[in-house]
């Protein structure tokens, strides 16, 4: 298709009688004659309205083109030669494939002033798209919230409450803004610590204390005052923290601030349910003893806490969320093999006089520790095939394990690349931006200077030149 120029330009003239018209265009240089019978398979298109005009209606052929010279047909584009060499293939094979190495968002821009529609992208490179539509919001979001961080640094609260507000807020959620800040981030994760140490000790019975004459035991009363001081940080630190945040809804809905409750909510409960029990003594409450119990379960979740204070534990939740399939598709192979083999264990050692395995659900314990090559020996075969058996599901658990492994921890690695270069994305589009505003305040007269400090107080997201509507482009294709 893009072979030499042919010397025969054809009859061009936009008549349905000339089905043998062609049209020369030049992309940036580089000549190219299209069937015009081909380019009017999509009229839409910008080639396709250009293949169906008449040479005649000047007007209308240069608001197509970007010049165009009479004397021999020729149509000139100052656009990308090797993006149009794609996106050329739709005419003739009514799909666009994006080659390898070329910028998503340039091909769209592309395709979107030859008026091809995205959804004729293929579905292979589409992929590609979206990936690159995700980046750019992931920019989005990080220059944003940079943005409002210069924003709150350099603008003046109007009142004495929004700046001990954006004060506590800084405090408490941002431990890269001061050292105060830091020194705030590292108490919390040392009473997380700290509250999770207690936990454990309190299950260990040689710590346990007898508080009444039937003998019952109960915890360590320096570990109780473990326990009340964590839980007083906890409530302050969430109290201060949903009293200083600008969107207390979002606040109190995400994950995390979720997981804060859970770990706070618990403890009050059992006080109460105990402040209860001891005002009605009589009763004994057993039911509210065993709720008591199932509460004390939910403690757990304050170990959670410490994924606000690690960047590398946020990321490898990341990573596995991204590595879903593969996780699934061990645990498919993993079921699979576990009820096969323990089915094939009960079969040939039921016959046993002797036999630990009485049915196959009970054989599914020893078909689990044997494919994950764990081996309690507290169940094990006693007959040459149960033996057998045995040997080929420990190795076919080997390789049901091995092989997601490597696509599980490419996965890590390639999220932790991507966020580091997101960052270092967001911050040289911010440094871009500063420049920018110098060198408009250095060369601009005092007007222009005001006018730009305005624009620059509401931080208008408009001269983000990454940030412009990046979804736009891509709206056809998600």
């Amino acid at each position: 298709m893009w072979g030499p120029l042919r010397t025969r330009l054809g009859d061009w003239s936009g008549s349905e009688e000339s089905e043998d018209a062609e049209v020369l265009v030049n992309i940036g240089g580089v000549k190219q004659v299209l069937h015009a019978d081909a380019l009017k398979r999509y009229p839409d298109t910008r080639l396709g309205e250009l293949a169906g005009l008449s040479p005649r209606c000047l007007d209308e052929v240069a608001e197509l083109c970007d010049d165009y010279d009479p004397d021999n047909g020729e149509f000139f584009f100052d656009r990308d030669p090797e993006a149009f060499r794609c996106i050329v293939e739709v005419y003739y094979y009514g799909e666009v494939h994006m080659r390898r190495g070329m910028c998503p968002v340039c091909f769209m821009h592309e395709m979107e002033f030859w008026r091809v529609d995205a959804e004729l992208l293929d579905e292979c490179c589409q992929s590609c798209v979206r990936e690159a539509r995700d980046e750019l919001e992931e920019i989005d979001e990080k220059v944003r919230a940079m943005l409002e961080r210069t924003e709150e640094e350099g603008t003046a609260p109007l009142s004495r409450r929004e700046r001990c507000r954006a004060f506590l807020w800084k405090l408490m959620e941002k431990p890269e803004s001061s050292l105060a800040a830091r020194a705030v981030a590292v108490t919390s994760f040392f009473f997380v610590v700290l509250s999770s140490a207690a936990m454990c000790a309190g299950t260990v019975p040689e710590l346990h204390v007898c508080c009444d004459e039937a003998g019952r035991a109960s915890e360590h009363p320096l570990l109780e005052g473990v326990e009340m001081a964590c839980m007083a940080w906890f409530t302050v630190e969430y109290v201060l923290r949903l009293v200083a945040a600008p969107d207390r809804a979002r606040f109190a809905l995400s994950f995390m601030n979720v997981v804060d409750v859970l770990a706070i909510v618990p403890f009050y409960v059992l006080l109460a349910l105990t402040h209860v029990g001891a005002r009605l003594g009589a009763l004994e409450l057993a039911d509210a003893q065993q709720c008591v119990q199932a509460l004390r379960v939910l403690r757990v979740a304050r170990v959670l806490k410490l994924a606000r204070h690690s960047s590398g534990l946020r990321t490898l939740t990341h990573a596995l969320s991204s590595s879903a399939k593969e996780l699934g598709l061990l645990l498919t192979y993993m079921g699979v093999g576990i009820f096969l083999f323990a089915a094939l264990a009960y079969t040939v050692e039921h016959g046993h006089p002797d036999t630990m395995f009485t049915s196959v659900p009970q054989s599914f314990w020893w078909a689990v520790i044997t494919m994950t090559t764990v081996g309690y020996g507290d169940v094990y075969p006693k007959t040459t095939l149960g033996r057998c058996n045995a040997a080929v599901s420990f190795l076919c658990g080997v390789v049901a394990i091995a092989l997601p492994i490597h696509p599980i921890i490419n996965n890590f690695v390639n999220f932790y690349s991507k966020q580091r270069a997101l960052e270092s994305a967001a911050k040289h589009e911010i440094e871009l931006m500063a420049l920018r505003s110098r060198e408009e305040e250095e060369h601009g007269g005092r007007r222009q200077r005001a006018r730009h400090g305005a624009v620059c107080t509401s931080h208008s997201y408009a001269h983000i030149p990454l940030l412009e509507d990046p979804s736009q482009s891509f709206s056809e294709t998600s």
